[in-house]
């Protein structure tokens, strides 16, 4: 019923609901949800790594002056570029090994793929310390080996002896190994490819030597690099055995001024260890800028570096340090 004219009409506000905010919602702070297991987590880990440090700078059994005294010594220095020569040296001939065992693998011919198989099954079944052993016992299987026609006459022979020294026994254990283990990141790289690159070259009639020189294994490599790069990190703490063999690297080298040093046991055993984290450290900067060198067409964005990170950490503080002190 509509009110005469003249009326006064009296409206009364609705008094406030105590839950009604009384700032804006723009000036309003979001609370991030409280996690007390992570602080709790976090708060043991870093008691648990002050107690760590602590013990490696107070306990004196380390000896710190005397690992400072042996980790630039000539001796030990040799001994790492030994294993530095046995690393480079195996990583170039494993990863040409294991690009013929893989394409042996793919092949059609049957003979090639159960050959190729059994090779690395048996390499990846036996330990490598056999494998080196047994190839510092070679000569007495095969004193002399030859040349020639197979079942027929030998064109040239020489002494196994005088051609195996410690250095290519050494190398050659660890190619012979390290191929098995590329095989399969080679193979896995030449799978990866889409199938539908090779229908389209084979559809351009390109011969298959052609198409896999320029077309698959460009592919491939996006996988079997930041791949085998990885692998390498196992190949230098591999070449730590070498020292079976009599070839002093870096380990053997250490192990050989234990015994004649008896005291000075852990800080050569501490100065291995840091040589072996930074070489390991090395490769991984290594593996890290060629993954992220292989990611460019694959991402959206590639990972940022180190120093990329370390510069959004920084202002992003100093954001979170401008809005406190805002609000």
């Amino acid at each position: 019923m509509s009110e005469p004219p003249g009326a006064a009409v009296s409206v009364t506000e609705a008094p406030p609901r105590p839950d009604t905010p009384s700032k804006p919602l723009a000036a309003q702070r979001v609370l991030p949800l409280r996690r007390p297991g992570r602080w709790i987590a976090t708060a043991v880990v870093l008691v648990l790594a002050a107690q760590f440090v602590h013990g490696l700078a107070t306990n004196p059994f380390y000896q710190w002056d005397r690992f400072g005294y042996w980790f630039l010594r000539p001796t030990v220095l040799d001994g790492l570029l030994i294993t530095l020569e046995v690393t480079a040296y195996s990583a170039v001939l494993g990863l040409l090994g294991g690009i013929l065992l893989a394409l042996a693998r793919l092949s059609k011919s049957p003979v090639l793929r159960a050959v190729s198989w059994t090779y690395v099954w048996a390499l990846r079944s036996i330990p490598l310390i056999v494998v080196l052993l047994f190839l510092y016992n070679f000569s007495a299987l095969y004193r002399t080996l030859s040349v020639g026609v197979p079942f027929g006459p030998a064109f040239f022979s020489f002494d196994e002896s005088r051609l195996a020294t410690d250095m290519v026994i050494a190398v050659i254990g660890l190619s012979l190994n390290e191929a098995a283990y590329a095989a399969e990141v080679v193979r896995g790289g030449i799978l990866s490819v889409d199938q539908g690159q090779h229908e389209a070259a084979s559809a351009l009639g390109l011969p298959k030597g052609y198409q896999f020189r320029r077309i698959v294994f460009p592919q491939a490599l996006r996988s079997i690099t930041p791949n085998y790069v990885n692998q390498l990190i196992g190949l230098v703490k591999s070449t730590s055995l070498v020292f079976y063999v009599s070839l002093l690297d870096l380990f053997g080298t250490v192990q050989s001024m234990g015994a004649t040093y008896p005291g000075d046991i852990v800080p050569l055993l501490l100065v291995a260890t840091v040589w072996y984290l930074v070489l390991t450290s090395a490769v991984s900067v290594v593996q890290f800028y060629v993954e992220r060198h292989y990611a460019r067409g694959a991402t959206r964005s590639l990972p940022p570096t180190p120093i990329q990170k370390l510069r959004a950490g920084l202002t992003d503080l100093r954001a979170r340090i401008r809005t406190e002190a805002a609000v």
